[in-house]
C-alpha cells in the first residue's frame, strides 16, 4: 500500500535550490540531506532557473 504524496511549501523548494546554486553543494548531497529524492530536487532546480 503506497503512501499519500508528500506536498511541499515553495519556501522549503526554494532553499533547498539555493542549497545547489548559492552555497554549493551536491545535488545528491543536499537531497539526501533534506530527506527527499535527488531527481525532485534536480526538477525543482530547473524549474527555479526557468522561472516556473
Amino acid at each position: 500500500m503506497k503512501g499519500k504524496r508528500r506536498k511541499f511549501a515553495k519556501e522549503f523548494k526554494e532553499e533547498a535550490v539555493k542549497l545547489v546554486l548559492e552555497q554549493g553543494y551536491q545535488i545528491s548531497e543536499a537531497s539526501r540531506n533534506l530527506g527527499i529524492h535527488a531527481n525532485l530536487l534536480g526538477r525543482w532546480k530547473r524549474e527555479y532557473e526557468n522561472g516556473t
